[in-house]
């Protein structure tokens, strides 16, 4: 396991690889969620407004609709989006709750959605948001504890929880409990999730004022929120394989790309990437691009081998920079 106080080399200053980033998309109001259609081209979810775009190739961005009953409030709003095949999930914050739903897309406008997951917790903080696709077709999605930590210890609330279901919304027999979603409980608030090439599951994970975190996830395994945070050795909990001081991560998306995890940061302002060994080992993680684009939100790999990432500057949190919010694309 890694502890991250500081990381040396050249890497730590936050040199860029030699083919440095360029923008796909500018002037975008708090991108959080992206999606790749099967012809390549990729959906983006703005969090404050509920408008969906399309991004047919760099430098054209196209309003294909929205989702209605947004309510954007703090870190809630439209989130996480997932495509299958030309369907569009998406994960949004509304009055009453968090919830998951379904759209067509025709490739030029959005279908109604109809709601396949509600009853998830929602605050100004802690709304969790990511989903996507695992290699077994389930439909993984992440939830925060909505600012009521004991949230993440009961199994009767789908906050604090990574949630798995059926693209309908019904629940896998093969779930831990073939009643509920939740596949792993624990936690406050994640934001990222992410498979390797062996089929790991691995998460990033907000801490609260010491220590946010990347775990690899298990089975209906419990990760210690609010009983620990960070790395506790108690019984019974899973500790994260890698733990960083809060003001050098605070760790949003995820991404395997190349042999390696690429984590997303907000106020540390910067990407890491973490090559993983053979045997799911984490190797250190080196910076790139501190403190260049400023806060960091959401990382994917793109259909032509590269990395798209999103800038969160205008989220009320950052200082926005001309050109904010941008997507911007590179090849390691």
């Amino acid at each position: 396991m890694v502890s991250v106080a500081c990381a040396t080399g050249p890497e730590s200053l936050g040199q860029p690889p030699a083919a440095g980033p360029e923008a796909v998309a500018t002037n975008l109001d708090v991108p959080w969620g992206i999606a790749f259609l099967p012809d390549g081209s990729a959906l983006i979810a703005e969090r404050d407004n509920g408008a969906i775009h399309h991004i047919p190739q760099p430098g054209v961005v196209n309003n294909v609709g929205g989702v209605p009953g947004v309510a954007a409030r703090g870190e809630g709003g439209l989130l996480g989006l997932a495509t299958s095949g030309q369907t569009v999930f998406a994960y949004l914050t509304t009055g009453q709750d968090n919830r998951v739903v379904r759209m067509g897309f025709d490739g030029k406008a959005l279908t109604e959605p109809s709601a396949i997951l509600t009853g998830i917790p929602a605050g100004s903080i802690h709304d969790g948001g990511r989903i996507a696709f695992g290699p077994d077709g389930k439909l993984y999605v992440t939830t925060g504890e909505a600012g009521d930590p004991a949230l993440a210890q009961d199994r009767s609330s789908l906050g604090g929880k990574i949630l798995r279901i059926n693209p309908d919304g019904s629940i896998p027999q093969d779930n831990p409990d073939p009643g509920s979603p939740v596949w792993s409980f624990g936690h406050r608030n994640i934001q990222g999730l992410a498979w390797d090439s062996a089929g790991r599951l691995w998460v990033t994970e907000f801490g609260a004022n010491r220590l946010d975190e990347v775990n690899l996830i298990q089975r209906g395994a419990n990760y210690g929120w609010p009983t620990v945070e960070g790395r506790a050795e108690t019984p019974g909990l899973i500790d994260p394989v890698i733990q960083w001081p809060v003001g050098e991560a605070s760790p949003s998306g995820l991404a395997f790309f190349g042999g390696s995890l690429w984590v997303a940061c907000l106020r540390g302002q910067r990407l890491y990437r973490i090559p993983v060994g053979g045997d799911g080992s984490l190797a250190d993680p080196a910076p790139l691009f501190v403190g260049q684009y400023g806060r960091l939100r959401t990382i994917v790999a793109a259909p032509d081998g590269g990395l798209w990432f999103t800038t969160s500057n205008r989220d009320g949190r950052g200082s926005p920079r001309d050109g904010d919010d941008q997507i911007l694309q590179f090849r390691p």
